[in-house]
């Protein structure tokens, strides 16, 4: 009796490995900034701009590397990421933020500019950031109230 366990088991492992491995849902593709209406956004999403002079700026690529590394931290605190790396193009965006060279900017639901930084920051500073906000901590009650 027991071999037929385990051919049993020898047939369904494997499907029940592979039914685990489809991801839920694609990552969004960063925005590109000329196209992008910050007003459109308002109260719904946090920017999280990320501005370079070229793409191929180190700071630029390390950035968008470490932003793709968790994608759900992200979404857990509906941030929109939002690339500009042509500074000749002067999109609203650009004009608005005003960056030198390589700048990550975080703007709160209401479009407030809560960070600048000059260097690449990971998804967990930029996580932790955002939870600080009042309006994320809001957020945090309106989800999970005191019980």
């Amino acid at each position: 009796m027991k071999p037929f366990y385990v051919l049993v088991l020898s047939v369904y492992l494997p499907l029940a490995a592979g039914a685990q491995a489809v991801p839920a849902d694609p990552v969004p593709a960063p925005l590109v900034a000329a196209e992008v209406d910050l007003k459109a956004l308002e109260y719904l999403s946090r920017p999280v701009v990320v501005f370079a002079d070229s793409p191929n700026d180190p700071n630029f690529i390390r950035q968008m590397n470490l932003l793709a590394e968790d994608p759900a931290a992200l979404a857990a605190r509906d941030v929109v990421v939002i690339q500009d790396t042509d500074p000749a193009a002067q999109s609203a965006i650009r004009q608005t933020l005003r960056p030198r060279g390589f700048s990550l900017v975080v703007l709160d639901k209401d479009l407030r500019t809560v960070i600048r930084k000059p260097l690449p920051w990971d998804v967990r500073e930029i996580a932790r950031a955002i939870d600080k906000l009042p309006s994320r901590r809001q957020e945090i009650n309106e989800r999970q109230p005191a019980r």
